[in-house]
């Protein structure tokens, strides 16, 4: 599932904040080490079986399929981001979580950025009644800097 959003080129984006996961291995390489593990997986299960060990045959199998699905959870959310923009006269919160964007729009004057005290902690975005928590993507010493940095960013609006 794909969605466009359309911005208008009008309105002069002020700061844009951009986070996302570091890949370290693009989709191609991902699947020739699957192909590759499964490969000799394999051969050594066939070595295994024909040596009349065929119960290993099965589990290898099973060992392939599980590898298999946490490596399809994993390409899911190697594309997830957070990207926060800040116009004169909104503020707009994009998350990408498996393929799904969700979309969030406030207005700059009234968002209140909020932090517990610990650096673990998530970032929240709190503007009449709604709550938005970012920084899921952020480094946790870098938690705290971007929250600052966001709230002079949001003051310059006012």
């Amino acid at each position: 599932m794909e969605a466009t959003i359309l911005l208008t080129d009008t309105e002069p984006v002020l700061a844009d904040w951009l986070m996302k996961r570091n890949c370290s291995v693009s989709p191609r390489q991902f699947v020739w080490f699957y192909v590759s593990l499964a490969l000799s997986a394999l051969a050594v299960a066939l070595l295994l079986v024909v040596n009349g060990a065929w119960l290993v045959a099965p589990f290898t199998g099973v060992e392939l399929v599980a590898l298999g699905v946490a490596f399809v959870i994993h390409a899911r959310h190697a594309i997830d981001y957070e990207r926060i923009r800040l116009f004169p006269n909104r503020l707009v919160v994009e998350q990408m979580n498996a393929e799904r964007l969700t979309r969030f729009e406030f207005n700059p004057r009234w968002v209140r950025v909020e932090q517990d005290a610990s650096p673990r902690d998530l970032i929240t975005l709190v503007s009449r009644g709604q709550t938005v928590v970012v920084g899921q993507h952020l480094a946790h010493h870098r938690r705290a800097p971007f929250a600052n940095e966001l709230r002079i960013s949001l003051r310059r609006c006012s």
